[in-house]
């Protein structure tokens, strides 16, 4: 397909979504303040999809950029497409739309354009996030995943989101949805890491045949975080393959992994706090 700035793809419940979305998690140390401008920055450059989360902490700030951008007339509301995610400390049917309207309140919308169960494993409902025992290991919690779906049902029949969805979910988990009975809405999206290290070619493959479309977020490669990820595996973006198909194409590394993600059929998330960076993962979009 001819990829624009603007492209957007169609969800299997009408609504569409632009192909390029700016990520916003950042590990604690970095100031919340950095998501606010990176927003701006990202509206300002023609990005029209804006990815954060419950528990990323900063979705006032994501917000109060938006709202800024709308307020002297870069955006309208509408061009603007906004996802949030449900945490794992609210699964149980009763507390996934607070969870919602707390996002909503924080970020000053009135409805959000798509809605993600952010894992589909379960914490113990509360204030702690997450939540650990004395020895610190994490305290589990055991709600039906389809029963938190149909809250997520109830939420997109209330107007409080356009579309819903999930992240982080293998086959298993999405044909328990799928299946259910009663099924009102399937969900639109799975979002996973997926990049030319970690393809997904299975899952992709399983998501097209039910019209659910894959979402990558690490497209650039792992956030790397020392508590996860092997220091010593190779970096994405040097790897010498996608750098000689860069320096053939005058293109960055950067741009090439997302192409190759958005010529799949896969809705691409990049993640820069720099502005110029920002920008140019946005001209992906040239031939």
């Amino acid at each position: 397909m001819a990829l624009t700035k603007h492209s957007r793809i169609t969800l299997n419940d009408g609504h569409k979504i632009p192909v390029v979305g700016l990520g916003t998690y950042a590990p604690d140390e970095v100031p919340k303040s950095q998501a606010e401008e990176a927003v701006k920055v990202a509206l300002e450059v023609g990005y029209q999809h804006i990815d954060s989360a419950f528990i990323y902490g900063n979705e006032v700030e994501v917000g109060r950029a938006i709202n800024a951008k709308i307020t002297d007339g870069t955006v309208k509301r509408e061009d603007v497409f906004y996802t949030s995610k449900l945490w794992s400390t609210y699964h149980t049917p009763e507390l996934v739309r607070p969870c919602l309207v707390k996002s909503l309140k924080n970020l000053q919308l009135d409805y959000v354009d798509l809605y993600l169960i952010h894992i589909p494993i379960e914490f113990k409902p509360g204030e702690d996030l997450p939540p650990t025992d004395e020895s610190g290991k994490e305290i589990y919690h055991n709600t039906d995943i389809r029963d938190t779906w149909k809250a997520m049902e109830d939420c997109k029949e209330a107007g409080l989101v356009k579309s819903i969805g999930v992240s982080n979910f293998n086959h298993k988990q999405l044909e328990l949805i799928l299946n259910m009975p009663g099924l009102r809405f399937k969900p639109v999206c799975n979002q996973v890491e997926c990049h030319l290290f970690l393809n997904q070619s299975k899952l992709l493959e399983f998501c097209k045949s039910h019209d659910i479309i894959l979402e990558a977020y690490g497209v650039l490669g792992s956030t790397r975080d020392v508590n996860w990820y092997d220091q010593t595996a190779p970096i994405l973006l040097e790897d010498p393959v996608l750098n000689a198909i860069a320096k053939k194409r005058g293109r960055t590394p950067a741009q090439v992994a997302m192409r190759h993600m958005l010529q799949k059929g896969i809705v691409v998330l990049a993640k820069s706090f720099k502005a110029e960076r920002i920008k140019q993962n946005l001209e992906v979009m040239g031939r």
